[in-house]
């Protein structure tokens, strides 16, 4: 009996070795980068099967920025609303709060 372990996986290639500044996190890991699916077979990538779009992301929040889109967005599974402020301690909290983890305070 022979069993065939295959699939395409996604592999991300850095074009170029100096990061720029991110606009959400501040921090020096924007990378410009292209996400390429290859072939694998028993889990050894053969040849690259499609070469995806250059575009611009950070290795420490996730955001990608389309280098044809000047507007940053966040990726696939995550929310997409813009961050809150508690209206007691004046604090940034994420999405979907119902109360504020710094004070306690009831955000609806």
């Amino acid at each position: 009996m022979f069993f065939f372990i295959g699939g395409i996986s996604p592999r991300i290639k850095k074009l170029d070795e100096l990061p720029g500044i991110c606009p959400r996190c501040g921090l020096s890991t924007l990378f410009r980068v292209r996400i390429d699916h290859y072939l694998n077979l028993f889990f050894i990538p053969l040849f690259p099967v499609k070469k995806g779009r250059p575009v611009k992301l950070c290795e420490n929040c996730g955001l990608e920025i389309s280098e044809h889109d000047t507007r940053p967005h966040r990726p696939e599974g995550r929310d997409s609303k813009a961050t809150g402020t508690c209206p007691a301690c004046g604090r940034h909290l994420e999405p979907g709060f119902r109360f504020c983890p710094y004070c306690g305070r009831s955000l609806n």
